[in-house]
C-alpha cells in the first residue's frame, strides 16, 4: 500500500506522479474537502491510467469513478434536522449525544467498470443502492 497525501489542490499533479511511479493497482480516496474538490481531477487520472478507484461520495462515482462508499449524506442531513430543531428548543448543544451515520450507501458505474474490464459479480450489484449504467 503507498499513502500519498494531498494538502493543496496544487498537489495533485505531484501525487499522481507518484501513484505512477508506484505502479498502483488500485486507487482508494478518503473523505476529505481535497479530495470532494479534486473529484473529477482524480476519476480523469484514474481512468486515464485504467485504475480502478474506490470514493467516498458518489458524486465521484458520478464523475467517472468506480465506485462509492460511505454515508448518506441526505440521510445526515436530515437527521441534523432534528439537532437544529432541539437546540431551537432551548437544549443545549453540548448535553446533545454525538451520534454515528446510521446509513450508508454503495453506488456502483457499470460504465467505468466496462472500461476497465471488470466484472463486477451480481451479488455486489444486488446489494448496491444505485447502479449506474
Amino acid at each position: 500500500m503507498q499513502v500519498v497525501n494531498v494538502r493543496d489542490l496544487a498537489d495533485f499533479d505531484a501525487a499522481f506522479s507518484m501513484i505512477s511511479k508506484g505502479r498502483a493497482q488500485a486507487l482508494l480516496t478518503l473523505p476529505d474537502p481535497l479530495t470532494v474538490a479534486g473529484a473529477r481531477r482524480i476519476a480523469e487520472y484514474a481512468a486515464t491510467h485504467r485504475l480502478p478507484a474506490v470514493y467516498h461520495r458518489m458524486e465521484s462515482v458520478d464523475a467517472g469513478g468506480l465506485m462509492a462508499y460511505g454515508p448518506s449524506y441526505a440521510d445526515l442531513f436530515r437527521r441534523s434536522a432534528t439537532y437544529v430543531d432541539k437546540i431551537l428548543k432551548g437544549a443545549k448543544p453540548a448535553d446533545l449525544p454525538v451520534e454515528q451515520p446510521m446509513k450508508f450507501e454503495l453506488v456502483i458505474n457499470l460504465k467505468t467498470a466496462k472500461a476497465l474490464g471488470l466484472t463486477i459479480p451480481p451479488s455486489l450489484l444486488a446489494r448496491a443502492d444505485q447502479v449506474i449504467e
